[in-house]
């Protein structure tokens, strides 16, 4: 029998609905002895699955806490595979706060934080990526990330998996039947059949490790360095793009002295912007932190935006900018100033970093050109369908082990390995792509996962 769990699914704050959720054996019943409908006099167990009833939600002693909605779903059909209700009040804390103590002193305790989308796991209403999926739809910062999240909750990226694991399956299925049962009518187990098949699986396992990198920026943003040498703008730039006065811009060099982080989106992209100090040559201790950061951060980013004063010629610490940016893997290089006379080498700038934007950060001129410029770079092109894009690095990682298994099942196979060695890789394989649904994922990977998500969820 499993205990009732309840908790308020909605946020702290004050809304105009509210809505506490209750998942248990005893759901129905611990909602029918708090709740009286006001237009009908059926009871709460009584009603038909969501149907929404209207009625006077009371506390321990029987008073009114509230008008609202209730509704049941009765389990298996429902979110968590258990009977579970809902009741949908008013959206103040205080209203909310009392309805749980009502639940609780009916015989609910609190839920935990994700137990609800646990017991839909545990209670096979969902795998494991779907699961995990509803943590990155609740987190998604752009359309697109909440498009693929939506992807995964309804199954795609099992789906994928679990055709490449099946197929995987199949072979040690047959190898087994055939030591096992001698006698039985079955075909030979020829392993050198099954080499294409191998070969197949591990094609696909490579095809979606390959969207991993476009995931990560797509779930969680990209890293932006923006460096330069004290003065060139750089926290002025930061406050353009971002549209407020974010960092503190003076004409005192080393005003910066730490990094500075920012999320902004462009277009459907997530920047996730990191302002620097100044990089230069400094006997200021703190300074000289700051400057070692702004070099770690560069070398870290995703994105660096290189800014130079436009207004002056270029000087050594602007050298060993370009120096910097050059080992970035996508590099901007933003000429600072163009309100003001212009005096810098441009075209020794476009050399070393290639993309150039010439801006003014104080009057938001070419501001666009960057935008545009990000855009251009880290442009989702040819998209798989939505869910089929891996952004989870648990997925990843087990998705890596499968394929090194396969490419070692495939390079033993032509070796001329025995077939029980060659399964050894096979089955790792197997168990490798099981963690990614949920079917030989260890409890403690599973408690971490659900310690992720809200309570009520």
């Amino acid at each position: 029998m499993a205990d009732t769990i309840a908790a308020i699914a909605t946020g702290g704050i004050i809304s105009a609905i509210g809505i506490v959720r209750v998942s248990g054996d005893r759901a129905i019943e611990i909602a029918d002895s708090v709740f009286t409908p006001t237009f009908t006099k059926k009871r709460v167990k009584e009603a038909r699955d969501r149907q929404l009833i209207y009625g006077e939600l009371r506390d321990e002693n029987g008073e009114a806490i509230d008008i609202c909605l209730c509704t049941v779903s009765r389990g298996p059909g429902s979110y968590t595979g258990e009977d579970t209700a809902e009741f949908q009040c008013h959206g103040s804390p205080v209203v909310l706060a009392a309805a749980l103590r009502s639940l609780f002193a009916a015989g609910a305790r609190q839920a935990l934080p994700g137990e609800f989308t646990k017991r839909a796991f545990l209670n096979g209403r969902m795998d494991l990526a779907q699961a995990e999926a509803v943590v990155d739809i609740i987190d998604a910062e752009t359309v697109a990330a909440a498009k693929n999240a939506v992807g995964q909750l309804c199954g795609a990226m099992g789906k994928k998996t679990e055709e490449i694991r099946s197929g995987l399956i199949d072979i040690m299925a047959h190898f087994h039947a055939v030591i096992d049962y001698p006698d039985e009518d079955i075909d030979e187990f020829y392993l050198e059949n099954y080499i294409s098949q191998l070969e197949d699986a591990e094609r696909r396992l490579k095809e979606l490790l390959a969207t991993y990198d476009r995931g990560r920026i797509l779930k969680d943003g990209i890293r932006c360095a923006i460096i330069g040498r004290p003065n060139a703008g750089k926290s002025s730039l930061l406050n353009a793009l971002v549209g407020y006065d974010r960092a503190i811009v003076t004409d005192i060099a080393g005003t910066t002295r730490d990094t500075i982080e920012e999320k902004i989106k462009v277009g459907d992209t997530v920047l996730r912007l990191v302002d620097t100090a100044g990089i230069r040559d400094t006997d200021d201790t703190v300074e000289r932190l700051g400057v070692e950061r702004s070099i770690e951060a560069a070398d870290t980013a995703e994105l660096v935006i290189a800014v130079f004063d436009g207004s002056e010629p270029l000087k050594e610490e602007d050298e060993r900018v370009l120096e910097t940016a050059a080992g970035s893997v996508r590099t901007i290089a933003v000429i600072n100033k163009s309100d003001l006379p212009q005096n810098t080498d441009t075209e020794k700038i476009s050399s070393r970093c290639g993309r150039v934007c010439v801006v003014s950060a104080l009057t938001g001129r070419g501001i666009e050109e960057i935008e545009k410029a990000i855009t251009d770079m880290f442009s989702n092109g040819d998209m798989p369908a939505a869910g089929e894009v891996v952004t989870n690095e648990r997925h990843a990682d087990a998705l890596s082990r499968a394929k090194e298994a396969i490419s070692a099942a495939c390079g033993a196979l032509l070796g001329g390995v025995t077939p029980d060695a060659v399964l050894t890789e096979v089955e790792t394989a197997i168990s490798a792509l099981g963690e990614i649904t949920g079917g030989t994922v260890r409890e403690d990977i599973t408690d971490r996962i659900f310690s992720r998500f809200c309570v009520g969820k």
